[in-house]
């Protein structure tokens, strides 16, 4: 594939220029940082009367998101399986602002544990909750059953000059197949690691399309977001033998990858850009809105899988969640 980009171009933002395959270089190239568009926002320090919860605080990006948005000012609830990993990632924050950062413990393989955390939220928040993001690299019910306990301290939260918030991390890999829901565990032989992945990355998606769908009116919305190629001490200790393979001689994915800085920098965009503002349904990447992947692309293009807006499929994973292993009923 060339470094060549499509035209019309797929994304579409203040920061779409530097996203152009004619001008990225690999890693600490001109691709904006998590950083930089707080600092271009004029936010530091500005977010007092914020709350915000991330998912996935002890690692990768889940660091470099919760260092920028700590430096708005926010009040900051960070989850993590291993809360002295995550104390020890984040102690230069923890010794700083600990009146404002709280780790709270969380396993979203144990459903028991997020609602455990939900209430921990509620009770420590003081009913307030302005942002999730979760940026956990777990699937899909955890991510859910969290969003749900916690909607209506989102709702009441929602104010005119800033709508409340939804921001779910997803992945391009989304794109290698569509959600099975006609046997989401892949079932009788069945199993594909990579499909299996992708699956769940675009019942992520519908979440969210489900999300803006119920609550977008009252002033609640969600985007989902493909963060970009980075080194990751998560998904690739478990596909090492893959990613490697993807990278091994393409040029073209060696200046696609991005430093960690870079890599959160679409997750703090659909924090706080206010190009969002009043705006749902959206798939995000290089710090922007993006449009459908033309047909034909490679793994690394930019843009979502057609199968990604499917509103019948959208309600009926909804419904399944809601009413099965979710359910406190």
């Amino acid at each position: 594939m060339s470094m060549v980009s499509h035209e019309p171009f797929q994304l579409v933002g203040r920061y779409t220029d530097r996203n152009r395959w004619e001008n990225l270089n690999g890693p600490g190239d001109s691709r904006v940082t998590g950083t930089q568009i707080i600092e271009e926002a004029a936010l530091e320090g500005a977010w007092s009367d914020k709350v915000v919860l991330i998912t996935g605080a002890s690692a990768g990006i889940g660091i470099k998101t919760i260092e920028a948005i700590t430096s708005t000012g926010a009040t900051v609830f960070g989850t993590a399986r291993n809360i002295d990993k995550a104390s020890n990632a984040l102690g230069h924050l923890l010794e700083s602002d600990r009146d404002r950062i709280h780790l709270l413990h969380m396993d979203q393989v144990d459903l028991t544990t997020v609602r455990a955390c939900a209430d921990a939220v509620r009770e420590k928040s003081r009913g307030k909750l302005n942002i999730i993001i979760n940026n956990a690299t777990t699937n899909y019910l955890s991510h859910f059953l969290l969003f749900y306990l916690l909607k209506d301290l989102l709702l009441k939260s929602s104010l005119l000059s800033f709508h409340s918030r939804v921001v779910t991390v997803t992945s391009a890999a989304h794109r290698y197949g569509p959600c099975r829901l006609h046997n989401i565990n892949f079932d009788n032989g069945e199993y594909n690691g990579w499909m299996a992945y992708a699956s769940s990355k675009v019942a992520n998606i519908y979440m969210t399309n489900q999300i803006e769908r119920l609550y977008g009116a009252q002033g609640l919305h969600a985007y989902t977001l493909h963060p970009g190629a980075f080194i990751s001490p998560n998904l690739q200790k478990f596909s090492k033998a893959e990613t490697e393979a993807l990278s091994q001689g393409d040029d073209r994915l060696k200046k696609y990858m991005m430093s960690q800085d870079q890599a959160c920098a679409t997750t703090i965009y659909g924090t706080v850009s206010g190009e969002l503002e009043g705006q749902g349904r959206l798939y995000l990447e290089g710090a922007s809105k993006s449009g459908p992947c033309p047909a034909g692309s490679d793994a690394v293009e930019y843009g979502s899988a057609s199968w990604s807006q499917d509103n019948t499929k959208e309600e009926e994973l909804w419904e399944r969640a809601r009413s099965g292993p979710t359910s406190s009923e």
